[in-house]
């Protein structure tokens, strides 16, 4: 593995004053493993409003789009390697999100886009269904990696997924060349994994599972297996990395009681993740048909 230079990511979700979800925890990740930052908000609140009642303060359609508009004419796009988007307020930001990763691509066909789909968990859908069908339509085509969890996948898919397998196959019919999805189905008693699925492996990283974990758990997964891939690193230890790194800040979050991950307190838990993770290869769709 031969690290790369490190080029900048832009990184597109939401922000909070207090906490460590959607833009708080992807940039913190990225900048701490040397990724310089652009981070945009596409809204911005006091905190997660699962803590409470928390004031959105949005932006016009139209003046986000005049700063999308700003980015794909900066004359320090050259600088730019990547793109990862999450959270999006209403339907017109993922459009306008499509024309950025399209024009960057234009200019640098390498470019690598995450969409992570921060549209809903298994109680349903906490963004409008407009806005989710955006991504779906405007944004997952266009993704080099697609980090959405399981129920967001099955949304995606329009297919209930019970199974790895249903997974697997959920997850091809989309399209993104990779596909890592949370909280599948897991094969040790008492734990939880990430499913990844490329053309050329299908990957189950699990670890035990923590009840009631705080926010923002998918936001610093996508961000990390981002840099893991931009690093050099191949796709199996680029999941075990992230998953660990994840995993890792979980249980010292939880361990202080603390009701946001301690990213700050943690930093070398992103860097040089010490937990043990169970990898397993699964059998890939593409060698059941050729049974």
């Amino acid at each position: 593995m031969s690290e790369k230079p490190a080029g900048a990511v832009i990184v597109i979700s939401s922000h909070v004053v207090r906490g460590g979800v959607g833009n708080r925890a992807a940039v913190f990740a990225l900048e701490t493993l040397g990724f310089p930052v652009w981070a945009m908000p596409t809204v911005v609140l006091p905190w997660h409003p699962g803590h409470g009642p928390s004031t959105r303060m949005t932006f016009p359609e139209g003046e986000f789009d005049r700063a999308i508009d700003d980015l794909i004419g900066a004359r320090w796009t050259g600088e730019v390697t990547a793109v990862l988007s999450g959270y999006f307020a209403n339907a017109a930001q993922p459009r306008a999100v499509a024309r950025l990763v399209s024009a960057l691509r234009a200019k640098n066909p390498d470019l690598t886009y995450v969409c992570d789909p921060v549209m809903g968990d298994n109680g349903g859908l906490y963004i409008a269904e407009e806005t989710a069908a955006a991504v779906r339509d405007h944004l997952i085509p266009l993704a080099s990696v697609a980090t959405p969890n399981r129920f967001e996948l099955g949304w995606l898919s329009g297919v209930e997924l019970s199974s790895n397998q249903q997974i697997m196959d959920a997850a091809l019919s989309l399209g993104p060349a990779r596909m890592l999805v949370t909280s599948a189905v897991p094969m040790m008693a008492g734990g939880t994994g990430n499913l990844l699925l490329s053309g050329r492996h299908a990957l189950l990283a699990e670890h035990r599972l923590i009840d009631r974990p705080p926010n923002g758990l998918g936001d610093l997964l996508a961000a990390l297996f981002l840099a893991r891939i931009l690093q050099g690193h191949g796709e199996e230890q680029a999941l075990q990395l992230a998953t660990a790194s994840v995993y890792e800040i979980l249980a010292r979050t939880m361990k202080r009681g603390n009701d946001e991950l301690t990213l700050t307190s943690d930093a070398s838990s992103l860097s040089t993740p010490m937990a043990l993770v169970q990898m397993r290869r699964l059998m890939h769709p593409a060698q059941r048909s050729s049974r």
